[in-house]
Protein backbone atom coordinates (compact mmCIF):
# COMPACT_ATOMS: atom_id res chain seq x y z
CA UNK A 1 0.00 0.00 0.00
CA UNK A 2 1.34 3.47 -1.01
CA UNK A 3 2.40 5.43 2.05
CA UNK A 4 -0.31 8.82 2.62
CA UNK A 5 1.14 11.70 1.61
CA UNK A 6 1.25 14.62 3.92
CA UNK A 7 -1.79 16.58 4.47
CA UNK A 8 0.01 19.81 4.71
CA UNK A 9 1.62 18.75 1.31
CA UNK A 10 -1.73 17.78 -0.36
CA UNK A 11 -2.98 21.51 0.53
CA UNK A 12 -0.43 23.10 -0.31
CA UNK A 13 0.04 24.73 2.63
CA UNK A 14 2.81 25.24 5.59
CA UNK A 15 2.34 23.44 9.11
CA UNK A 16 1.66 26.70 10.84
CA UNK A 17 -1.03 28.02 7.88
CA UNK A 18 -4.38 29.92 9.67
CA UNK A 19 -7.81 28.57 9.05
CA UNK A 20 -9.13 30.72 6.45
CA UNK A 21 -5.68 29.82 4.60
CA UNK A 22 -6.54 25.93 4.97
CA UNK A 23 -10.36 26.78 3.53
CA UNK A 24 -8.97 28.81 0.81
CA UNK A 25 -6.38 26.08 -0.41
CA UNK A 26 -9.00 23.32 -0.05
CA UNK A 27 -11.41 25.11 -2.04
CA UNK A 28 -8.80 25.64 -5.27
CA UNK A 29 -8.50 22.20 -5.29
CA UNK A 30 -12.02 20.93 -4.77
CA UNK A 31 -12.89 23.17 -8.02
CA UNK A 32 -9.32 22.31 -10.06
CA UNK A 33 -10.40 18.13 -9.52
CA UNK A 34 -14.36 17.96 -8.80
CA UNK A 35 -15.16 15.00 -11.34
CA UNK A 36 -18.03 16.82 -12.83
CA UNK A 37 -15.58 19.45 -14.14
CA UNK A 38 -12.94 16.76 -15.54
CA UNK A 39 -14.96 13.41 -17.29
CA UNK A 40 -12.02 12.94 -18.93
CA UNK A 41 -9.62 12.26 -16.04
CA UNK A 42 -9.96 9.74 -14.27
CA UNK A 43 -7.54 10.04 -11.19
CA UNK A 44 -9.21 13.69 -10.32
CA UNK A 45 -11.96 11.97 -7.84
CA UNK A 46 -9.03 10.27 -6.07
CA UNK A 47 -7.33 13.79 -6.13
CA UNK A 48 -10.97 15.53 -5.15
CA UNK A 49 -11.22 13.19 -2.16
CA UNK A 50 -7.67 13.68 -0.86
CA UNK A 51 -8.08 17.31 -0.76
CA UNK A 52 -11.58 16.46 0.99
CA UNK A 53 -9.60 14.27 3.88
CA UNK A 54 -6.79 16.47 4.55
CA UNK A 55 -9.62 19.18 5.08
CA UNK A 56 -11.28 17.24 7.06
CA UNK A 57 -8.67 16.93 9.64
CA UNK A 58 -6.86 20.57 9.08
CA UNK A 59 -9.99 22.29 9.57
CA UNK A 60 -10.79 20.49 13.08
CA UNK A 61 -8.32 21.74 15.73
CA UNK A 62 -8.38 18.95 17.97
CA UNK A 63 -7.76 16.37 15.15
CA UNK A 64 -4.96 18.55 13.59
CA UNK A 65 -3.24 18.55 17.23
CA UNK A 66 -3.22 15.24 17.09
CA UNK A 67 -2.12 14.82 13.44
CA UNK A 68 1.07 17.26 14.22
CA UNK A 69 1.87 15.21 17.25
CA UNK A 70 1.18 11.45 15.47
CA UNK A 71 0.84 11.78 12.11
CA UNK A 72 -1.44 9.76 10.26
CA UNK A 73 -2.22 7.32 12.99
CA UNK A 74 -3.05 10.27 15.02
CA UNK A 75 -6.66 10.73 13.28
CA UNK A 76 -6.74 6.60 12.15
CA UNK A 77 -4.97 7.19 8.77
CA UNK A 78 -2.56 4.56 8.95
CA UNK A 79 -3.83 2.90 5.56
CA UNK A 80 -7.74 1.87 6.74
CA UNK A 81 -9.65 1.89 3.82
CA UNK A 82 -12.91 2.45 3.17
CA UNK A 83 -15.22 2.11 6.16
CA UNK A 84 -11.84 1.78 8.69
CA UNK A 85 -10.40 5.18 10.65
CA UNK A 86 -11.38 8.48 9.40
CA UNK A 87 -9.08 9.33 6.60
CA UNK A 88 -10.42 6.29 4.60
CA UNK A 89 -13.77 6.46 4.19
CA UNK A 90 -15.08 9.23 2.17
CA UNK A 91 -17.44 8.48 -0.37
CA UNK A 92 -18.59 11.24 -2.61
CA UNK A 93 -21.94 11.50 -0.68
CA UNK A 94 -20.02 12.47 2.46
CA UNK A 95 -17.78 15.37 1.32
CA UNK A 96 -21.19 17.05 -0.48
CA UNK A 97 -22.69 17.14 3.14
CA UNK A 98 -19.95 17.78 5.39
CA UNK A 99 -18.21 20.36 2.93
CA UNK A 100 -20.57 21.43 0.22
CA UNK A 101 -21.19 24.74 2.18
CA UNK A 102 -17.92 26.10 1.90
CA UNK A 103 -18.32 26.98 -1.82
CA UNK A 104 -21.47 29.07 -0.63
CA UNK A 105 -23.49 31.11 -2.77
CA UNK A 106 -20.93 31.42 -5.39
CA UNK A 107 -20.39 27.76 -6.24
CA UNK A 108 -19.54 27.03 -10.13
CA UNK A 109 -20.91 23.67 -9.53
CA UNK A 110 -24.30 25.01 -8.97
CA UNK A 111 -26.70 22.66 -6.69
CA UNK A 112 -24.30 19.90 -6.99
CA UNK A 113 -23.03 20.51 -3.45
CA UNK A 114 -26.94 20.70 -2.07
CA UNK A 115 -28.00 17.18 -3.37
CA UNK A 116 -26.72 15.28 -0.46
CA UNK A 117 -29.56 17.28 1.12
CA UNK A 118 -32.36 15.69 -1.32
CA UNK A 119 -31.64 18.42 -3.82
CA UNK A 120 -32.80 21.20 -1.83
CA UNK A 121 -29.51 22.89 -0.98
CA UNK A 122 -30.29 21.88 3.25
CA UNK A 123 -26.87 20.45 4.21
CA UNK A 124 -27.31 17.02 5.70
CA UNK A 125 -27.17 16.01 9.18
CA UNK A 126 -24.08 14.42 11.03
CA UNK A 127 -24.96 12.23 13.90
CA UNK A 128 -22.93 12.74 17.04
CA UNK A 129 -19.85 11.04 17.78
CA UNK A 130 -19.34 7.93 20.43
CA UNK A 131 -16.04 7.92 22.61
CA UNK A 132 -14.19 4.77 24.32
CA UNK A 133 -11.53 3.88 25.96
CA UNK A 134 -9.27 0.98 25.04
CA UNK A 135 -7.25 -1.19 26.85
CA UNK A 136 -3.92 -2.70 25.51
CA UNK A 137 -1.49 -4.92 26.61
CA UNK A 138 2.18 -4.07 25.65
CA UNK A 139 2.49 -6.87 23.08
CA UNK A 140 -0.68 -5.01 21.43
CA UNK A 141 0.94 -1.59 21.77
CA UNK A 142 4.00 -3.13 20.33
CA UNK A 143 3.22 -4.30 17.17
CA UNK A 144 -0.89 -3.34 16.58
CA UNK A 145 -3.67 -5.20 17.15
CA UNK A 146 -7.06 -6.24 15.62
CA UNK A 147 -9.63 -5.92 17.98
CA UNK A 148 -13.22 -6.68 17.82
CA UNK A 149 -15.72 -4.81 20.16
CA UNK A 150 -19.12 -4.27 21.24
CA UNK A 151 -20.39 -0.77 20.77
CA UNK A 152 -24.14 0.75 21.61
CA UNK A 153 -25.15 3.03 19.16
CA UNK A 154 -27.61 4.64 17.17
CA UNK A 155 -28.32 2.38 13.98
CA UNK A 156 -30.50 3.08 10.91
CA UNK A 157 -33.59 1.35 11.61
CA UNK A 158 -34.12 -1.48 8.80
CA UNK A 159 -37.76 -1.43 8.48
CA UNK A 160 -38.22 2.15 7.60
CA UNK A 161 -34.80 2.18 5.91
CA UNK A 162 -34.07 5.64 8.15
CA UNK A 163 -37.26 7.77 7.07
CA UNK A 164 -39.27 7.22 10.39
CA UNK A 165 -42.24 6.27 8.28
CA UNK A 166 -44.27 2.99 8.51
CA UNK A 167 -42.41 0.50 5.75
CA UNK A 168 -40.23 3.44 4.66
CA UNK A 169 -43.12 5.04 2.77
CA UNK A 170 -43.06 7.70 1.23
CA UNK A 171 -42.96 11.48 3.38
CA UNK A 172 -44.73 14.32 1.94
CA UNK A 173 -43.23 17.87 1.45
CA UNK A 174 -44.13 20.17 4.21
CA UNK A 175 -46.90 22.44 3.47
CA UNK A 176 -45.59 25.36 6.08
CA UNK A 177 -42.04 25.49 4.03
CA UNK A 178 -43.07 23.25 0.65
CA UNK A 179 -40.37 20.85 1.94
CA UNK A 180 -37.45 23.42 2.10
CA UNK A 181 -37.34 22.75 5.98
CA UNK A 182 -37.11 27.15 5.80
CA UNK A 183 -39.54 29.37 6.62
CA UNK A 184 -38.93 33.43 5.46
CA UNK A 185 -40.37 36.37 7.12
CA UNK A 186 -40.77 40.16 5.59
CA UNK A 187 -40.91 42.71 7.80
CA UNK A 188 -41.32 46.43 6.39
CA UNK A 189 -39.85 48.97 8.06
CA UNK A 190 -38.51 52.57 7.49
CA UNK A 191 -35.26 51.63 5.26
CA UNK A 192 -37.65 49.33 3.64
CA UNK A 193 -38.36 45.31 3.45
CA UNK A 194 -36.23 43.18 5.67
CA UNK A 195 -36.37 39.26 4.71
CA UNK A 196 -35.10 36.52 7.52
CA UNK A 197 -35.01 32.75 7.17
CA UNK A 198 -35.62 30.32 10.34
CA UNK A 199 -36.19 26.92 10.58
CA UNK A 200 -39.68 25.59 9.75
CA UNK A 201 -41.23 24.84 13.50
CA UNK A 202 -43.95 22.59 11.71
CA UNK A 203 -40.91 20.08 10.34
CA UNK A 204 -38.20 21.05 13.06
CA UNK A 205 -36.56 21.59 9.02
CA UNK A 206 -36.40 17.96 7.52
CA UNK A 207 -38.84 19.80 4.85
CA UNK A 208 -40.52 16.31 5.03
CA UNK A 209 -43.67 15.28 7.20
CA UNK A 210 -44.35 11.68 8.08
CA UNK A 211 -48.00 10.48 7.59
CA UNK A 212 -47.75 7.47 9.32
CA UNK A 213 -44.99 6.60 11.99
CA UNK A 214 -42.92 3.33 11.93
CA UNK A 215 -43.45 0.78 14.51
CA UNK A 216 -40.35 -0.19 15.03
CA UNK A 217 -38.35 3.43 15.22
CA UNK A 218 -41.54 5.37 16.40
CA UNK A 219 -40.80 7.90 13.90
CA UNK A 220 -37.20 8.35 14.78
CA UNK A 221 -35.56 6.66 11.88
CA UNK A 222 -33.13 5.05 13.75
CA UNK A 223 -32.32 2.11 17.06
CA UNK A 224 -30.36 1.74 19.52
CA UNK A 225 -28.49 -1.15 19.91
CA UNK A 226 -25.18 -3.08 20.05
CA UNK A 227 -22.88 -3.02 17.45
CA UNK A 228 -19.87 -5.30 16.64
CA UNK A 229 -17.11 -3.18 15.19
CA UNK A 230 -13.65 -4.49 14.18
CA UNK A 231 -10.47 -2.03 14.87
CA UNK A 232 -7.63 -2.31 13.43
CA UNK A 233 -4.73 -0.41 15.53
CA UNK A 234 -1.64 0.10 14.25
CA UNK A 235 1.64 -0.31 16.38
CA UNK A 236 2.85 2.09 18.12
CA UNK A 237 0.17 4.17 19.79
CA UNK A 238 0.68 5.66 23.48
CA UNK A 239 -1.57 6.24 26.27
CA UNK A 240 -4.16 8.83 25.75
CA UNK A 241 -3.43 8.54 22.00
CA UNK A 242 -7.19 9.42 20.59
CA UNK A 243 -8.05 7.28 16.81
CA UNK A 244 -11.02 7.81 15.22
CA UNK A 245 -13.24 5.86 13.15
CA UNK A 246 -15.20 7.43 10.37
CA UNK A 247 -18.93 7.16 10.28
CA UNK A 248 -18.84 4.46 13.58
CA UNK A 249 -20.42 7.33 15.83
CA UNK A 250 -24.49 7.34 16.01
CA UNK A 251 -26.60 7.69 13.13
CA UNK A 252 -28.97 11.23 13.46
CA UNK A 253 -32.61 11.08 13.56
CA UNK A 254 -34.50 10.17 9.87
CA UNK A 255 -31.57 10.27 8.21
CA UNK A 256 -28.09 12.14 7.58
CA UNK A 257 -24.19 10.99 7.63
CA UNK A 258 -23.20 9.25 11.05
CA UNK A 259 -20.72 10.93 13.27
CA UNK A 260 -17.45 9.26 14.40
CA UNK A 261 -16.59 6.51 16.89
CA UNK A 262 -13.64 7.91 19.11
CA UNK A 263 -10.76 5.49 20.49
CA UNK A 264 -8.80 6.84 23.54
CA UNK A 265 -6.17 4.12 24.22
CA UNK A 266 -5.01 3.00 27.59
CA UNK A 267 -1.69 0.76 28.47
CA UNK A 268 -2.02 -2.04 30.35
CA UNK A 269 1.23 -2.12 32.95
CA UNK A 270 3.24 -4.81 32.18
CA UNK A 271 4.97 -6.80 35.45
CA UNK A 272 8.70 -6.81 33.80
CA UNK A 273 9.11 -4.79 30.72
CA UNK A 274 9.00 -0.92 30.73
CA UNK A 275 8.28 1.50 28.28
CA UNK A 276 10.48 4.43 27.08
CA UNK A 277 9.21 5.74 24.43
CA UNK A 278 9.75 3.26 21.45
CA UNK A 279 12.53 0.99 23.69
CA UNK A 280 11.56 -1.46 26.04
CA UNK A 281 13.65 -1.49 29.61
CA UNK A 282 14.03 -4.76 31.58
CA UNK A 283 15.80 -4.74 34.74
CA UNK A 284 18.09 -8.28 34.78
CA UNK A 285 19.60 -8.96 37.87
CA UNK A 286 22.45 -11.42 38.55
CA UNK A 287 23.67 -13.48 41.02
CA UNK A 288 27.55 -12.04 41.72
CA UNK A 289 28.74 -15.35 40.75
CA UNK A 290 26.87 -15.57 37.58
CA UNK A 291 28.32 -11.61 36.62
CA UNK A 292 31.72 -12.90 37.60
CA UNK A 293 32.16 -15.78 35.77
CA UNK A 294 29.38 -15.39 33.06
CA UNK A 295 26.34 -16.79 32.10
CA UNK A 296 23.58 -17.26 29.40
CA UNK A 297 20.33 -16.06 30.24
CA UNK A 298 16.31 -16.27 29.25
CA UNK A 299 15.09 -12.70 29.47
CA UNK A 300 11.26 -11.63 28.15
CA UNK A 301 10.96 -9.28 24.93
CA UNK A 302 7.84 -7.93 23.40
CA UNK A 303 7.75 -11.27 20.75
CA UNK A 304 8.29 -14.42 23.85
CA UNK A 305 11.52 -15.59 25.27
CA UNK A 306 15.20 -14.31 24.21
CA UNK A 307 18.40 -15.95 25.11
CA UNK A 308 21.14 -13.46 25.65
CA UNK A 309 24.74 -14.03 26.84
CA UNK A 310 26.46 -12.35 30.00
CA UNK A 311 29.90 -12.03 29.73
CA UNK A 312 32.44 -12.81 32.61
CA UNK A 313 33.36 -9.42 34.70
CA UNK A 314 30.36 -8.17 33.75
CA UNK A 315 29.29 -4.89 36.01
CA UNK A 316 26.43 -3.90 37.53
CA UNK A 317 24.69 -0.89 36.17
CA UNK A 318 26.21 -2.18 32.25
CA UNK A 319 22.84 -1.66 29.74
CA UNK A 320 23.03 -4.61 27.35
CA UNK A 321 20.82 -3.21 24.27
CA UNK A 322 18.62 -5.89 21.81
CA UNK A 323 18.42 -4.22 18.42
CA UNK A 324 14.73 -4.08 17.32
CA UNK A 325 13.00 -5.58 20.07
CA UNK A 326 11.23 -2.54 21.05
CA UNK A 327 8.07 -0.86 19.97
CA UNK A 328 7.29 -0.10 16.17
CA UNK A 329 7.44 3.77 15.59
CA UNK A 330 3.71 4.89 14.87
CA UNK A 331 4.44 6.87 11.97
CA UNK A 332 6.28 4.10 10.25
CA UNK A 333 10.44 4.75 11.05
CA UNK A 334 11.61 1.22 12.08
CA UNK A 335 11.56 -0.21 15.70
CA UNK A 336 12.66 0.59 19.18
CA UNK A 337 15.00 -1.43 20.54
CA UNK A 338 15.19 -3.24 24.24
CA UNK A 339 17.36 -2.63 27.02
CA UNK A 340 18.55 -4.59 29.54
CA UNK A 341 19.79 -3.33 32.60
CA UNK A 342 22.13 -5.36 35.13
CA UNK A 343 21.83 -5.35 38.42
CA UNK A 344 24.16 -7.69 40.56
CA UNK A 345 22.54 -8.96 43.45
CA UNK A 346 23.95 -9.21 46.46
CA UNK A 347 23.24 -12.09 48.92
CA UNK A 348 22.02 -11.00 52.50
CA UNK A 349 22.07 -14.63 54.22
CA UNK A 350 24.86 -16.60 54.51
CA UNK A 351 25.88 -20.17 55.77
CA UNK A 352 29.21 -20.14 58.26
CA UNK A 353 30.90 -22.03 55.05
CA UNK A 354 29.59 -19.43 52.54
CA UNK A 355 30.82 -16.79 54.82
CA UNK A 356 34.37 -18.30 55.32
CA UNK A 357 34.71 -19.08 51.63
CA UNK A 358 34.03 -15.29 50.88
CA UNK A 359 36.51 -14.11 53.90
CA UNK A 360 39.66 -15.95 52.03
CA UNK A 361 38.69 -13.86 48.92
CA UNK A 362 38.23 -10.63 50.48
CA UNK A 363 41.87 -9.64 50.06
CA UNK A 364 42.37 -11.08 46.56
CA UNK A 365 44.08 -8.75 44.29
CA UNK A 366 41.08 -9.78 42.10
CA UNK A 367 38.58 -8.50 44.30
CA UNK A 368 39.43 -5.74 44.33
CA UNK A 369 38.31 -2.62 43.07
CA UNK A 370 39.97 -1.25 39.83
CA UNK A 371 37.65 0.63 37.58
CA UNK A 372 39.32 1.68 34.13
CA UNK A 373 39.76 5.23 33.12
CA UNK A 374 37.17 4.81 30.23
CA UNK A 375 34.77 2.98 33.23
CA UNK A 376 31.92 5.09 32.41
CA UNK A 377 29.31 6.21 35.63
CA UNK A 378 25.76 5.38 35.31
CA UNK A 379 24.41 8.56 33.67
CA UNK A 380 27.23 8.78 31.17
CA UNK A 381 26.12 5.63 30.10
CA UNK A 382 22.38 6.58 29.67
CA UNK A 383 23.15 9.42 27.79
CA UNK A 384 25.27 7.02 25.21
CA UNK A 385 22.08 5.65 24.67
CA UNK A 386 19.23 8.21 24.88
CA UNK A 387 21.78 10.73 22.84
Amino acid sequence: MAKKRDYYEILGVDRGAAADEIKKAYRKLAIKFHPDKNPDDPTAEDKFKEAAEAYSVLSDDSKRQRYDQFGHAGVGGAGAGAGGFSGGGFSMDDIFSQFGDIFGDSSPFGDIFGRAGGGNGRRVRRGSDLRIKLKLNLEEVANGVEKKIKVKRHVTCNTCGGNGAKHGTALTNCNSCNGTGQVRKVVSTMLGQMVSTSTCPTCNGDGKIISERCDSCAGEGRLLQDDLITLNIPGGVAEGMQLSMSGKGNVPSRGGVAGDLLIVIEEEEDAQLKRDGNNIVFDMHLSFIDATLGTSVEIPTIDGKARITVESGTQAGKILRLKGKGIKDINGYGKGDQLVHINVWTPQQLSSDERETLESLRHSPNFQPKPGKNEKGFFDKMKDFFH
